[in-house]
């Protein structure tokens, strides 16, 4: 089935404190945050209709406009409301939540201190992320070319527009080569993460390993996951992770809002197995999401 374009889809978005029709939701093409990427961002899931972890997604939310200067004009109540409004309007039960903010058009330079802040927030229905089909055997990651920058050089910790071109164009590279995804890696060649999403591995004795956040999102999934996992007796071992050590690991999936638990069966030429694990791992991930919805 041919997905509708976002442009052309109907209903409501929330739209700088009013619900303005789906095709009325526009911006200037010379709005700041489109030329000079002053654009924060958050993605959440809906599940039966309730917004999993609300709160921690505004919270993040926050943190990334303050990180990027943008000084969002509503509290984060208030955010939260128009959030769980907007969900009810558009009778979306399973699906997604799409918060932003940027500057506006008032300048055109890279200073943007006149520019006025903007803010959307729309939802709609969603599945996974990635094709369902691939999802029992696993999917495929090449390691990109591209990595992430120096934490030093970007606000890394942010859910901000530009620091996501890379990973576009490492997505389209991988999906041109056949593979579903892309592995990034950061700037000393240690593992980061997919195009979006966290990565863990399992060795043979059962622990799980994962790249310590300190130049990528350390996800909400992320923290959520590692949660589950400890409270199962799993050890979670967060450490830089080099490419070449994959070889000695059994398992491997991708966590995100997005991504939620997916298993990756082939990392160029590593392999691994979509294992009991990571199973019981994923269905406790989907028992704890419905259980707060219904909560």
């Amino acid at each position: 089935m041919e997905q509708v374009p976002f442009d052309k889809r109907n209903g409501k978005i929330w739209f700088n404190n009013e619900l303005v029709d789906w095709a009325d939701a526009k911006i200037h093409v010379l709005s700041h945050g489109l030329h000079y990427a002053s654009f924060v961002f958050e993605g959440l899931r809906v599940y039966d209709g309730q917004i999993f972890k609300l709160e921690e997604h505004t919270d993040r939310f926050f943190y990334s406009a303050q990180r990027m200067g943008i000084k969002i004009p509503y509290s984060k109540e208030e955010i939260n409301k128009a959030c769980n409004l907007i969900v009810s309007v558009q009778k979306v039960k399973n699906g997604y939540v799409r918060p932003a903010a940027w500057r506006g058009s008032e300048q055109m330079a890279v200073s943007a201190q006149k520019t006025k802040i903007h803010l959307v927030i729309a939802t709609w229905e969603w599945g996974t992320y990635f094709d369902p089909k691939l999802l029992l055997k696993g999917i495929s990651l090449t390691v990109s070319k591209l990595r992430r920058p120096n934490p030093n050089s970007i606000p890394w910790d942010t859910k901000a527009s530009g620091l996501y071109m890379i990973c576009t164009l490492s997505k389209h590279e991988a999906e041109k080569n056949g593979f579903t995804d892309a592995l990034m890696l950061d700037h000393e060649d240690n593992i980061a993460e997919a195009t979006g999403a966290n990565i863990f591995f399992k060795d043979s004795q059962g622990s799980l390993h994962t790249p310590f956040p300190d130049s990528f999102l350390d996800g909400i999934t992320r923290r959520c996951v590692i949660d589950i996992a400890k409270s199962k007796g799993i050890k979670v071992i967060e450490r830089k992770i080099k490419p070449e050590e994959m070889e000695n690991f059994v398992g491997c999936f991708l966590t995100g809002t997005a991504a939620e638990i997916t298993p990756v069966s082939k990392i160029d030429n590593y392999n691994f197995s979509v294992c009991n694990v990571i199973k019981d791992l994923s269905e406790s991930y989907h028992a704890l999401v419905r259980k707060k919805s219904a909560a």
